[in-house]
């Protein structure tokens, strides 16, 4: 990907926060994650306005529906997790 170097302004605190979390090359990989999330939502905030226009707002019933399945979908990954923790990968080898 190509790559343009520009100059932002951040609050003190902010770079402070962002060094402090990563060595300095990686400020412009910081920022950039940043950016390309704040665009993933923009988009998303557009595809949903979109369909929204088409298809006409959820129902609380569809709302209620889709928070039950992200609900279910939380707790299979909790217990996924869960389970990952109770393994030992290093179990009955050598330390190397």
């Amino acid at each position: 990907m190509a790559t343009k170097k520009v100059t932002i302004t951040l609050p003190d605190e902010v770079l402070e926060y962002i060094k402090a979390t990563v060595d300095d090359r990686g400020v412009s990989a910081y920022v950039t994650a940043a950016v390309e999330h704040r665009v993933a939502m923009d988009k998303l905030r557009k595809l949903s306005d979109l369909l929204d226009e088409e298809y006409g707002p959820l129902t609380d019933e569809e709302l209620r529906a889709a928070d039950a399945r992200l609900d279910a979908m939380d707790a299979w990954h909790e217990g996924r997790q869960e389970e990952a923790e109770e393994v030992d990968p290093l179990a009955g080898k050598a330390a190397a």
